[in-house]
């Protein structure tokens, strides 16, 4: 191991790859909060057209495998129209519209978790419906979803490792690049490349693991 990171290339190329899988997350997991509590307040709407919608992109992203949506927007988009976007872009799109709608289900779960007389009483009492949203709803629903939140937050980095097969250099890529370089002079230098990568990844979402089971215990119901 020492001998493969002994050259300082190395090292920098898996720490860079290491920031490509941060800024791909990060990204997703930002848009996916975001987009994920407006869409999960607008699917607690009782319009059927709406509830169609959600439904049917619910059940899209979660029987489709992310895999099959990389390759879809990846190599499908361009062939069916005039767009075509880079591999990074293609997996920040695919992965905000799987957190987005993850999270919406969740925010939409929690909302009808939440007793509906306070819904009622403050309705009675004049406030209006984005009162009721702000000042019961959203402070409620976000002491519920952090610990959820959290942990969706850990499977999109964790999902992350997809991005290589359509061409992405991070973490994961770089890792296999280094091993590829490195087969002829150090045969087991696929075991302390993909150990240090699962060091990395291990570092990275085992705070946010305890962090959630921390939330989880302290505002349980």
């Amino acid at each position: 191991m020492f001998e493969i990171l002994s050259d300082g290339n190395n090292l920098q190329r898996i720490l860079l790859g290491l920031l490509v899988t941060i800024k791909i997350a990060f990204i997703s997991i930002f848009f996916s909060m975001i987009f994920g509590i407006i869409f999960g307040v607008i699917m607690t709407s009782k319009n059927i057209i709406i509830q169609a919608f959600f439904r049917f992109y619910l059940e899209a992203i979660r029987i489709i495998p992310i895999l099959v949506w990389l390759f879809l927007v990846f190599f499908g988009l361009p062939q069916i129209s005039s767009i075509s976007l880079d591999s990074t872009t293609s997996v920040i799109i695919v992965f905000v519209a799987w957190g987005s709608i993850e999270m919406a289900d969740l925010v939409r779960g929690a909302i009808l978790s939440l007793p509906k007389h306070q819904i009622e009483s403050a309705l009675s009492l004049g406030m209006t419906q984005g009162m009721v949203n702000r000042y019961i709803i959203l402070p409620q629903i976000t002491v519920r979803m952090l610990p959820l939140a959290i942990n969706l937050s850990s499977r999109i980095i964790k999902t992350t490792s997809l991005a290589p097969l359509i061409g992405v250099v991070e973490v994961l890529k770089t890792g296999q690049q280094i091993i590829e370089h490195s087969m002829l002079q150090i045969p087991d230098a696929p075991f302390w490349i993909y150990g240090l990568i699962f060091f990395l990844y291990f570092i990275a979402c085992y705070p946010l693991s305890l962090l959630g089971s921390y939330l989880e215990e302290k505002y349980k119901y």
